[in-house]
């Protein structure tokens, strides 16, 4: 159900688009020397022919992780499967800029990630200041929101830093919440999403270079509320202009 609701949310909003590439031929995958993960931390490649050792994932001296990648890859921790009202925050540093623009963010709604059938949605910023949702389910990924540009996104500075705090608020029962740097960014109304059930976890794409603090996820009580009117659904959008 949560795989069909959000699909059709996609196509309304957006046409489905396929992932782009994240190795081009005129962009590779940078590999890096990575070895194990930290304990109880999984992970996997969005190509199938990259290898997970070929990105660095460690835990920093100060607290939270060093990512440096490498191919683009989404990390995880079974403990982090929610079930119910939950907010997830985790603030992501890009330490140095990219050749080109690249993203990083929160994943979440995450089920069956280590098979065909991988399921999760996600919030991603980059350092040109812009913001972006998209869906994956199995190899196929919707667009939500495209690349847009957003006040509330940090920018990364003359040395190519930058600090971002992603949220995703599913404590409503009207609508998942999406802020960045505690402003709103994005809205999905409730009934769309077919449930916010599954594991929350990190997302780098290719040739990045970042430092995420520790992951929190807090289960929070149902808060009942009603959209703003102003935010109108993709899908009643659509239906208005039919």
């Amino acid at each position: 159900m949560m795989r069909r609701s959000l699909t059709v949310l996609s196509l309304l909003a957006l046409a489905a688009a396929p992932l782009a590439a994240q190795g081009k031929a005129a962009d590779p995958d940078k590999k890096v020397e990575g070895g194990a993960l930290p304990a109880g931390w999984e992970g996997r490649t969005d190509n199938a022919n990259a290898k997970l050792s070929d990105a660095k994932f460690t835990a920093a001296a100060g607290g939270g992780y060093f990512v440096t990648s490498g191919p683009a890859a989404i990390y995880w921790r079974t403990k982090d499967n929610v079930k119910g009202p939950f907010v997830a925050t985790a603030t992501i540093h890009q330490l140095k800029a990219p050749a080109h623009p690249e993203a990083f963010g929160i994943f979440f709604m995450g089920r069956s990630l280590t098979t065909a059938d991988q399921n999760y949605a996600y919030l991603l910023v980059r350092g040109d200041g812009k913001v972006m949702v998209k869906h994956r389910a199995g190899k196929d990924v919707h667009t939500i929101i495209d690349w847009t540009d957003n006040p509330a996104v940090g920018k990364q500075d003359a040395n190519g830093a930058s600090a971002n705090t992603l949220t995703v608020d599913a404590s409503r029962s009207d609508s998942l919440r999406l802020l960045v740097n505690g402003k709103q960014v994005a809205a999905i109304e409730g009934s769309h999403l077919g449930g916010t059930d599954g594991i929350v976890g990190l997302r780098v794409n290719h040739n990045l270079a970042v430092h995420v603090a520790e992951l929190t996820i807090t289960p929070k009580k149902a808060v009942v509320g009603k959209a703003p009117a102003a935010r109108k659904s993709a899908a009643k959008a659509a239906k208005a202009k039919a």
